[in-house]
């Protein structure tokens, strides 16, 4: 709990949804937050468009999860596409329940995401969201840090005992902190057409990669009655010349969609791959795109910032609140950096999958792709991310470090609703419990799986180890 000298124990600069995800997370566990947020208001035109069921599962630990359903859409499948419209690479299952306890796959409207990340912050008396407060600079002189923020009535200094910097892809948190990118040799620019949908009829019902080398081509479904196009933008075309409407219409003209949508959004991104050297430096650390950026073609960049701010709410709650010495900080970037690596690696692999543009590389990849259909070789899904192999984790013990499902009872209720915030050990003994009876079967085949008598889950709900009860509780408070 922050003391006389704090104002709060954690300062996040940036109001974003992974910082307010992470200050929800924060303040549920009786963490004192303050979130400063140099915009007046949330952003109000899409950007993410896409929160898996890991996401979806952190987002109901942060009481928004059902909110963000009532407006999300889910695509039949995600194929890969040649010119001539052949399907190069499927993915389906997008509607299916996955592990998180959500459907795999979920279109999502972003500000309407963050209004409700918004409401639930509100809704936390230890948490403070201020607009409009920027921060300056900071000092961290190993027992808190001291920033200074603009705000509307002047300038003004907040004592933290940490400081997140959640700031985004410019992150002046990282910057101050002196921390460098490792560049990860992708960069495109693209130009990016939101649209509003009058006629859902005349869209399509699959999210899209046109692999068509005179334009490779992005179509997704998003939430709230809209639709998202990426269009490569080509050597000698600029910014200003693929922002003009009248080139915007040409580029849709194919779809024949001209009276079902009309135009809400366009920017020029160019799409990178990089991912910060250092995530924690004494007292500060970088989450979300702060600490990473991924291109979109696996629709992963909000949910890594999601994944980032479980892994560091319980962690932070945890050396706040004195259960833990600040070491246990250590273990955020060697536990989340293979997974992010690997996210990057496979947008990259789509994305390099997507932009070719030269005709006979296209027809060398469209060829590659027919012949590893025919021998059956092709994935049915985006590979699944390794397992956490560093950290707080029991290392040798089955299934340590792996994502721990959430089951789903009869009647709908989510495993996490009973079980609550901290860690969990779960063991063969109390699968009989009336809290756990209505899982018993799928988290009596998980043991069965990996020969356990007991499983310990962290709060991120990934699996500190397999073993005794006993013994598991031991190393855990150890």
């Amino acid at each position: 709990m922050a003391g006389a000298d704090f104002d709060c124990d954690v300062l996040i600069a940036g109001g974003g949804p992974t910082g307010v995800t992470l200050a929800v997370l924060l303040a549920k566990r009786g963490v004192s937050v303050i979130v400063a947020e140099k915009e007046a208001a949330i952003y109000p035109l899409p950007r993410a468009a896409h929160i898996d069921h890991e996401g979806m599962r952190i987002l109901q630990e942060a009481g928004v999860a059902e909110a963000v359903m009532q407006t999300a859409r889910r695509a039949n499948r995600y194929d890969f596409r040649n010119a001539k419209g052949e399907v190069l690479l499927r993915f389906e299952g997008a509607g299916q329940i996955g592990p998180g306890g959500w459907p795999a796959a979920n279109m999502i409207h972003q500000p309407s995401v963050e209004a409700e990340l918004h409401k639930a912050l509100a809704a936390q008396p230890k948490a403070q969201l201020h607009h409009r407060w920027e921060l300056k600079s900071f000092t961290d002189d190993g027992a808190g840090v001291t920033a200074r923020v603009s705000t509307p009535e002047g300038d003004r200094t907040v004592r933290a005992r940490f400081l997140v910097g959640a700031d985004g892809a410019r992150s002046p948190v990282r910057e101050a902190c002196g921390i460098h990118f490792e560049d990860l040799n992708f960069e495109e620019p693209w130009l990016v057409v939101d649209v509003l949908v009058d006629d859902f009829s005349k869209l399509p019902t699959d999210n899209l990669q046109i692999c068509n080398p005179a334009r490779p081509t992005t179509c997704v479904l998003m939430g709230e009655g809209r639709h998202r196009w990426e269009f490569m933008i080509l050597p000698g075309e600029t910014a200003e010349q693929v922002s003009d409407d009248a080139f915007i219409e040409a580029l849709l003209e194919p779809w024949n969609v001209k009276s079902a949508v009309r135009l809400e959004r366009k920017a020029v991104y160019t799409f990178r791959a990089r991912i910060a050297a250092q995530w924690r430096k004494g007292r500060v650390l970088l989450a979300g795109d702060a600490a990473h950026q991924t291109p979109p073609f696996a629709g992963q960049g909000m949910c890594s910032g999601l994944r980032d701010a479980a892994n560091l709410a319980w962690k932070l709650a945890a050396v706040t609140n004195g259960e833990a010495d600040d070491a246990l900080l250590d273990s955020y970037q060697p536990e989340r950096a293979p997974n992010l690596r690997a996210t990057i690696d496979m947008a990259i692999m789509m994305g390099k999958t997507v932009c070719i543009t030269s005709p006979w590389q296209a027809w060398l990849r469209d060829l590659k792709f027919k012949l590893a259909r025919k021998l059956g070789k092709l994935p049915d899904g985006p590979p699944a991310y390794p397992p956490i192999s560093a950290g707080r984790i029991l290392a040798g013990s089955a299934g340590a470090g792996s994502y721990f499902p959430q089951p789903v009872a009869p009647d709908g209720t989510r495993l996490d609703a009973v079980m609550g915030l901290g860690h969990w050990l779960i063991s063969r003994a109390e699968l009989d419990k009336p809290v756990l009876a209505p899982f018993a079967k799928p988290l009596a085949a998980w043991l069965d799986k990996h020969q356990a008598d007991a499983v310990l889950v962290r709060p991120d709900r990934y699996v500190f180890g397999t073993g005794t009860a006993a013994n598991l509780a031991g190393k855990w408070s150890g």
